[in-house]
């Protein structure tokens, strides 16, 4: 008896869809863009914190040492201004201690370059390492080491060697063996005649633009900042037995003018500037799950009135109001599972599409990550828009909509 009763509203509920195609339709697509929508802000909020993790990570180091915050400076020479004076003092007192392998000053400028001293462009230029193994090279070699700070004086010979990143060799059209004229000014670039040694994509992941690399000190010479040498911050790699916890708490009470981050407070650090682009994420979430409950919500109290005569028909022959609210409900779940199987397929294609577009405007690659999980998270929305929507109009067809009402 209660299988064939629910057989039946099974039954009645394909049926109804059948019938009201357009309806469903809108109410599936509804269903399906909040979904997606749901799903797409979520790959792109996780995605950009595992990127953040794994570049962070892969960079070998465990401490940032930060001065102040990176400022711009337009007119002057390399347009930023570094947070860290002093910085090759600084990182060689940093090396004493115990519990610091190494400490490297790194320096973000702008500069001008040119493959043939008649049109300059601007570019980042980073003054660091491009050795070691957290380098990754994938064509042609490593800088030789530079003895061009020579303690302090800046007498030593410069290696005028500098590596760059693929979009940087796309962009002047040149590779490894050919030079480049880089310089903070015009002037200093058409002075100082850089060979190309190898290709890296290191530095580029964490600023998303094409760079050239080359020592910190060359930098900067080239952009006048040899006076107060300047660093944007200070990397620390800590020995195999340090506790990163532990020796930012030592470090950050041995230098209290400097701020001390271990990888995840320099990734929160970068999430707190974005705080309002994540709290318009949130915000769209909260929406897209309101609107496509609204929507189904209204889609369904709109496909009961236009059908109240035959639901009146139906009570008029003995169909009970318990069996025409189950068929509501059962349409309505149907809905959801058919708008959330959209929703969720359309979510792998969505990603590729947004972390091409994210890879053409910010240059970082691969922003947006999808899971499992946030697919199955996205189906279950669905089905709890689809449960709230059946459940209103369950109760408006039971308890509201009697036979008076639904044929007047």
């Amino acid at each position: 008896m209660i299988g064939s009763r629910f057989r039946a509203v099974i039954g009645l509920s394909i049926a109804e869809l059948r019938h009201n195609r357009r309806k469903a339709a809108i109410a599936i697509i509804g269903i399906a863009i909040a979904v997606l929508g749901t799903t797409m802000l979520l790959s792109v909020g996780f995605g950009v914190v595992d990127f953040g993790q794994s570049k962070f990570q892969s960079s070998g180091r465990d401490l940032w040492i930060v001065g102040g915050p990176t400022e711009f400076e337009p007119g002057t020479v390399g347009g930023l201004k570094g947070g860290i004076v002093d910085s090759h003092d600084v990182a060689a007192s940093l090396s004493t201690r115990e519990e610091v392998a190494t400490a490297v000053p790194l320096m973000f400028q702008t500069v001008y370059a040119s493959p043939n001293q008649s049109e300059f462009s601007t570019i980042v230029g980073v003054g660091g390492p491009a050795r070691g193994p957290s380098v990754n090279i994938v064509s042609g070699r490593q800088l030789n080491r530079s003895r061009h700070y020579a303690n302090g004086t800046y007498s030593g010979p410069m290696t005028h060697q500098v590596a760059i990143d693929q979009r940087t060799a796309n962009l002047y059209g040149v590779g490894v063996g050919d030079t480049l004229h880089i310089g903070g000014t015009l002037a200093t670039a058409r002075e100082h005649n850089f060979t190309i040694v190898g290709i890296t994509n290191t530095y580029s992941q964490f600023v998303g633009a094409p760079t050239i690399v080359m020592a910190h000190s060359e930098l900067q010479t080239i952009t006048g900042k040899t006076a107060s040498d300047r660093a944007t911050f200070i990397s620390v790699r800590l020995t195999d037995s340090a506790s990163p916890e532990q020796a930012q708490a030592g470090l950050q009470r041995a230098y209290p003018e400097y701020t001390v981050r271990t990888n995840q407070d320099q990734i929160r650090a970068l999430l707190r500037d974005k705080a309002v682009v994540i709290a318009s994420g949130v915000s769209l979430i909260g929406l897209a799950v309101i609107a496509g409950i609204a929507l189904t919500l209204n889609l369904l109290l709109s496909m009961i009135l236009q059908q109240k005569q035959e639901f009146a028909a139906a009570k008029a022959v003995g169909v009970s109001s318990w069996t025409l609210a189950g068929t509501v409900v059962v349409r309505s779940l149907l809905l959801a599972i058919l708008g959330g199987g959209i929703g969720a397929a359309l979510t792998v294609p969505g990603v590729i599409a947004a972390n091409a577009v994210a890879s053409a405007v910010t240059g970082f690659e691969g922003l947006a990550s999808v899971s499992p999980e946030i697919i199955a998270g996205g189906f279950l929305m669905a089905v709890v828009i689809g449960f709230f929507g059946a459940i209103g109009s369950g109760i408006y067809l039971y308890r509201g909509a009697t036979l008076q009402q639904l044929t007047d």
